[in-house]
C-alpha cells in the first residue's frame, strides 16, 4: 500500500481512518448577506441562458427584491452589455465593489475588469475557477434577496466550481425545442443530482415566432420536445419564451430591464415559490 497522504478525497483505499468528504462551500464575506442563490445553467451554448438570467433578475428587482447577478461565464460574458453597464469594477482596497444597473441590480462580470470588452479572456481552467470564487467571496455584495449566477454551458470546470463552492438554493435549466437537446438537458440534470443541487425547473427559449399580422405561433424548430423531457425527469416546465425582435433591440441598447413578458412573470412566480418552500 502506498504511503497515506491524508487526502481522502483523492484516495481509493477503504482504510479505517478514512474521513467523510469535506464540505467545499465557500462563505461570503462579512459585508455580504445573500439570502437566496439561483444558478442558471444549460447543457450547451446558444440557447439563451444569459438572456433568461437577465430576464429573471430584472423581474426579481421589479418585485422589490434586492437582486444581484454573478456572471460566472468568465470567457463569454454578455450580462453587462444587456444591462448597459460599462463602468469598470472598483475596489475599496480589500473587496471589489459591484457595478449597478439602471434599476439597481448589482452586477459582477469579467467584462467589467477589461479596458476593452472585445478583449478575449485567455485563462486556463484553474484561474477561471479562482475568478468565480473571487466574484463570490471577495465582492462587497451587501444585503441581497436573490442572486442569479449565470453559468457557462456544459458540465466542465466552472459549473463544477460553482456547484462545489456556492451553496445554491436551486438551478434553472435553459434549453431550446429541438429533440437533440434532450440528451444535453439530461446531462445537466444528472450533474445537478450528482452535486445534490435542487432543480427548480426548465425554461424553453426560442419556442416560437408570433406572426405580426395574424398572431399565429410559428414553431421554427418544429414541435417542442421539452415538455416530454421535463416529464421524464419529473421537472416543471417553467416557461416557453418566444423569438422576439424586441429582446435583441433592448439588449443591444442595454435596456433589457424594460422588457415585459407574461411568461417570465409566471416562471418567476414558480421559481420564487419553490425556493421559499
Amino acid at each position: 500500500m502506498a504511503e497515506c497522504s491524508h487526502d481522502c478525497s483523492s484516495c481509493s483505499q477503504n482504510c479505517s481512518g478514512r474521513t467523510a468528504p469535506q464540505d467545499m462551500h465557500v462563505s461570503a464575506n462579512e459585508f455580504s448577506n445573500i439570502k437566496k442563490v439561483i444558478g442558471v445553467v444549460s447543457g450547451k451554448g446558444g440557447v439563451g441562458k444569459s438572456l433568461v438570467t437577465s430576464l429573471l433578475a430584472s423581474e426579481s428587482q421589479k418585485r422589490g427584491n434586492k437582486t444581484a447577478i454573478l456572471d460566472a461565464d468568465i470567457t463569454g460574458p454578455s450580462i453587462p452589455r444587456a444591462f448597459g453597464v460599462n463602468d469598470q469594477l472598483t475596489t475599496d482596497g480589500k473587496y471589489i465593489n459591484p457595478s449597478i444597473s439602471k434599476c439597481g441590480i448589482e452586477i459582477v462580470s469579467t467584462n467589467l475588469l477589461l479596458d476593452d470588452e472585445t478583449q478575449p479572456v485567455v485563462w486556463r481552467g484553474p484561474i477561471i475557477a479562482g475568478a468565480v470564487k473571487q466574484f463570490w467571496n471577495e465582492v462587497n455584495w451587501g444585503d441581497i434577496d436573490y442572486m442569479f449566477v449565470d453559468m457557462p454551458p456544459g458540465t466542465g470546470d466552472v459549473p463544477l466550481t460553482v456547484f462545489q463552492s456556492i451553496r445554491l438554493d436551486g438551478i434553472v435549466i435553459v434549453t431550446s425545442p429541438q429533440e437533440l437537446v434532450s440528451m444535453i438537458v439530461s446531462k445537466a440534470v444528472n450533474m445537478a443530482e450528482m452535486m445534490g443541487v435542487p432543480i427548480l425547473g426548465i425554461v424553453e427559449n426560442m419556442s416560437y415566432v408570433k406572426c405580426p399580422c395574424c398572431g399565429e405561433e410559428i414553431k421554427v424548430f418544429g414541435e417542442s420536445h421539452t415538455g416530454k423531457i421535463a416529464e421524464e425527469n419529473h421537472l416543471g416546465l417553467l416557461a416557453r419564451l418566444p423569438f422576439d425582435p424586441e429582446i435583441s433591440t433592448l439588449c443591444d441598447k442595454g435596456e433589457i430591464e424594460s422588457y415585459e413578458c407574461d411568461e417570465v412573470k409566471v416562471a418567476a412566480d414558480m421559481i420564487f415559490r419553490a425556493v421559499a418552500d
